[in-house]
């Protein structure tokens, strides 16, 4: 049998590496789904109470945590741009609890941009037919520290009533684990 010669094995494996790579990073899009019904408008469905059941798996799929949140939404017209608020009061199921209040500005063909005192910088989001997709690093408190993580979070709006959500998250590349809510419009 024939050895190949070691420079060949290395392209070999760089190249192999490299689709590997390529691959896993591999993901849908949201242009995927631009012609899913029903269409998701975020400012009519996150408008007035919204109530979210939810749990957090670690990266083996453990439920580590389930919690519920409560939502009051309301969206302005300031200065031309449609931004709402989004209130949320988290209930956890080891009983602590957490505020987020989320600003969220529409723009041009669907995109979002959110902040809340604990993202840093912004979230930055598009929508198309039934889906939103938002990227965003969240300051996670844990053991009295705040570390940063990242959120790959995708929406799915199932009728007007019921929103599904599914939130990967990582840190350095490395996947941790996922948030997953069910919504229900009041």
């Amino acid at each position: 049998m024939a050895k190949l010669p070691m420079g060949l094995l290395k392209k070999v494996f760089f190249v192999s590496l490299f689709s590997l790579l390529l691959s896993s990073c591999a993901g849908p899009t949201i242009e995927q789904y631009a012609n899913e019904k029903p269409n998701l408008a975020l400012s009519d469905y996150f408008n007035g109470k919204v109530k979210g059941y939810g749990i957090f798996t670690d990266r083996s799929g453990k439920v580590v945590k389930r919690f519920t949140v409560d939502i009051l939404c309301d969206w302005k017209d300031i200065n031309g741009v449609k931004t709402g608020t989004l209130d949320e009061s988290f209930l956890y199921s080891d009983g602590t609890t957490q505020k987020r209040i989320w600003t969220i500005q529409q723009s041009a063909n669907n995109a979002f941009i959110g902040t809340a005192a604990d993202v840093k910088g912004s979230a930055l989001g598009q929508s198309a037919g039934n889906a939103l997709n938002w990227s965003y690093t969240l300051l996670l408190p844990v053991e009295g520290k705040e570390i940063e993580v990242q959120f790959n979070d995708w929406m799915y709006l199932i009728d007007s009533k019921v929103m599904l959500n599914k939130a990967q998250m990582s840190k350095f590349g490395i996947y941790l684990g996922e948030v997953t809510l069910s919504f229900q419009k009041e």
